[in-house]
């Protein structure tokens, strides 16, 4: 671990130790699941937004609400539904009196003007709704009659899927898909964690947590990732393999007939920028081909298009993923 002091008087070992006490501390409420602790905390370094898919009851929810009380984040959660308009989002403008009794637009904000927005089953909700987010994401504002309204640092939108109920869902157009940094595939937990959380029920549900930084701080951690060094090789490495994605810039026939389209250069530049994350998760100042490697499946996989040849063939995402890694020797 590095010990050196860098830019601001910080040192990675500062960082390190609030991102390992914030894993302690939520793994008293959420047993197991740690890889997607992991890419919850680098995806909340890395100033992303995500999405988390998994069916009923994985504890998708109490994961993201008490993330925003160890880091003391304003917290909205908002229930996606088919009936839901923006304006149940961003807010809207309604007519008011002043002292005078004269009429005005007063306006109302929405749950959207929070640090940490929970949308939860987001594919419930018709794309017009889902597309009020999409400001609010990328610009990090809400443009309401023409006048726009900056939403507070940190801002974060992390998104739930139920995978298994698809009946009455709108799934996510590409463009909202681009702006979330990973699609977190959140699993059932295994025999032994299982046994703990069923024998420690109700209790783990009393538990409170207390904040252990303020947004503030926060924010500061997020700027300091710009200190992690890459090289410029392993920028190169990432670009090629985003570039073999697509079926009109790869040099390999089998991605030509697997996929309909690849990844954007949005997914380039995530996968640099997350994988400062990893490094700094790990106790490092220089990110490596392995920090890189662990993240390509959740900051890619949502990005890539199968063709119709790879439905007609039962060949999935993973399966072109892993051989496109063998092919440019990431394995």
């Amino acid at each position: 671990m590095a010990n050196s002091k860098l830019k601001e008087g910080k040192t990675i070992d500062e960082i390190v130790g609030f991102l390992n006490n914030a894993k302690k501390r939520i793994s008293k409420i959420v047993y197991g699941q740690e890889k997607v602790k992991d890419l919850i905390l680098i995806s909340i370094l890395s100033n992303g937004h995500s999405i988390i898919t998994g069916v009923p009851g994985l504890a998708k929810t109490m994961l993201i609400k008490h993330f925003s009380k160890l880091f003391k984040l304003s917290f909205s959660r908002i229930q996606f539904t088919p009936d839901m308009m923006p304006s149940d989002i961003i807010g809207a403008e309604i007519i008011d009196f002043d002292e005078n009794k004269k009429k005005h637009f007063t306006f109302h904000k929405g749950p959207v003007f929070a640090n940490l927005i929970l949308a939860d089953e987001i594919n419930r909700t018709p794309p017009k709704t889902q597309a009020a987010l999409l400001q609010a994401m990328e610009e990090k504002t809400i443009t309401v009659a023409g006048i726009a309204y900056e939403l507070q640092r940190p801002f974060f939108v992390f998104a739930t899927q139920n995978p298994i109920e698809q009946e009455g869902t709108y799934p996510l157009p590409e463009a909202e898909l681009d702006r979330f940094l990973f699609n977190i595939e959140m699993d059932y937990p295994k025999n032994d964690i299982e046994i703990d959380i069923s024998a420690n029920y109700p209790d783990i549900e009393n538990i409170e947590l207390e904040s252990i930084i303020d947004g503030n701080k926060l924010v500061k951690y997020i700027d300091f990732i710009k200190n992690i060094e890459i090289s410029k090789e392993l920028i190169e490495k990432i670009v090629e393999l985003i570039r073999n994605t697509r079926p009109n810039t790869t040099k390999f026939d089998f991605i030509k007939n697997y996929l309909k389209w690849g990844a954007g250069p949005r997914a380039s530049q995530y996968l640099m920028h997350a994988s400062k994350a990893m490094a700094l998760l790990k106790g490092h100042s220089i990110v490596s081909d392995e920090d890189v490697k662990n993240l390509i499946y959740p900051i890619i996989k949502h990005r890539i298009i199968l063709s119709f040849s790879a439905n007609a063939e039962n060949i999935n995402k993973e399966e072109i993923l892993d051989r496109l890694l063998k092919e440019l020797r990431w394995q």
